[in-house]
């Protein structure tokens, strides 16, 4: 699903990233940790397209994103990748439901059937009660399982997750953790998560540990 070869990155003198390797299969969860400052957040931009390399090649589903026109890269991210964050980013203007169709708008979708899969995801989710709710409205726990429907709404190929727990309790964090693993199970969904919780990391088919811009052997 995710092929990557030789990624590095460097801010100014400061070289982020030296030579990362790192294949995931399709319906893999794979967990990225290490200490602050050793590049994870860096890797999971580029892995996720929103920053590009300055060396290396990588491919999601065959495709080389970086060879795309920024237009073509935009419609191919909005389509194959989801993003999960830390602060979920939702607008507060917005329903719930309407900040999780967003990305299935703008792929062209009709607004009738965008609330109808979202409305599906939200029963999954356990947040269907919501969904005319805004953020404000929310508790910190529902919030982000907002923001998981918005980066399944397209059903795309790989989720990128960065620090998906960290601003939650410890409740709400092991109902996250497990969503992903029954969302794997459903979907068959890949997952890329940087994570400086270890139950969660601990809990991935793969635990890579990253250190001074390489994952340790």
């Amino acid at each position: 699903m995710l092929n990557a070869q030789g990624i590095s990155h460097q801010y100014g003198d400061l070289q982020v990233l030296n030579g990362v390797d790192l294949q995931v299969n399709q319906g893999e969860i794979v967990s990225i940790v290490g200490s602050s400052g050793a590049g994870k957040t860096t890797l999971l931009q580029i892995l996720g397209t929103l920053e590009t390399p300055q060396a290396g090649i990588m491919t999601i589903d065959g495709v080389n994103p970086f060879h795309l026109s920024q237009k073509k890269l935009a419609a191919f991210r909005n389509q194959n990748i989801g993003f999960v964050f830390q602060f979920h980013q939702l607008l507060p203007e917005f329903t719930a439901i309407e900040n999780a169709i967003l990305p299935a708008l703008i792929h062209g979708t009709a607004a009738s059937e965008a609330k109808k899969n979202a409305l599906e995801l939200f029963e999954l989710l356990g947040v269907h009660e919501r969904a005319e709710h805004k953020p404000n409205e929310l508790s910190g726990g529902e919030q982000q399982r907002i923001a998981v429907a918005r980066a399944l709404i397209n059903r795309p190929k790989v989720i990128f997750a960065d620090e998906p727990s960290g601003n939650l309790d410890s409740k709400n964090s092991e109902e996250l953790h497990r969503l992903f693993f029954d969302l794997r199970d459903r979907f068959n969904q890949t997952f890329v998560i940087v994570t400086h919780n270890e139950l969660l990391a601990d809990m991935t088919d793969r635990k890579l540990i990253m250190k001074d811009g390489v994952f340790e052997l």
